[in-house]
């Protein structure tokens, strides 16, 4: 799937809500998320190396979590993250997997995320970094075949905008 994937810091989470009530749009239920991220050796940031991302995802303490394996590669010249999701058993038996094909574990993230679809193809994403409470409005929208990322990324950055968010961070939550 490709995608073109949009993110900043939040400066005023009241505001932010405001605004997209004010549109009739309001955020899901929170939910937690792990992710594990795994590299290649030789990773170098900004660079088209693949990621392997592990995911545990917990809707409601009741429930059972869902384990999420997501490959993911940003293709730095066009602005376009490929993502594949596949739903895993054996949490434990896929990471001994992806150590066994020569990946490294590289940074872990914890987040509370709520959650906006905003069009068919539009997804906003209010996250809350677990490690030290800092808020990050993340848009991302799928791409059809003849979709021009560069058009698909400006309108995003207007849409952030628009909401009065302008701290646009292009790193990964791995990253900062």
């Amino acid at each position: 799937m490709r995608k073109v994937i949009v993110k900043c810091k939040v400066r005023d989470r009241d505001r932010l809500e405001k605004k997209l009530e004010d549109i009739g749009l309001e955020f899901s239920p929170i939910y937690w998320q792990h992710d594990r991220v795994f590299v290649p050796r030789g990773y170098k940031g900004r660079s088209n190396y693949p990621r392997l991302v592990m995911r545990t995802e917990m809707h409601a303490v009741d429930e059972p979590p869902k384990y999420i394996l997501s490959l993911r590669r940003h293709i730095e010249d066009s602005g376009v993250d490929i993502i594949e999701d596949t739903s895993i058993v054996d949490y434990e038996g896929m990471v001994r997997t992806i150590l066994q094909l020569g990946f490294k574990q590289f940074g872990e993230v914890s987040r509370r995320r709520e959650e906006i679809k905003m069009s068919e193809n539009t997804m906003l994403y209010l996250d809350t970094l677990d490690d030290n409470n800092t808020i990050y409005a993340k848009i991302e929208s799928v791409l059809d075949e003849r979709e021009p990322a560069i058009a698909a990324k400006t309108e995003l950055i207007s849409t952030l905008r628009s909401f009065g968010e302008t701290d646009v961070i292009e790193s990964a939550y791995f990253e900062l």
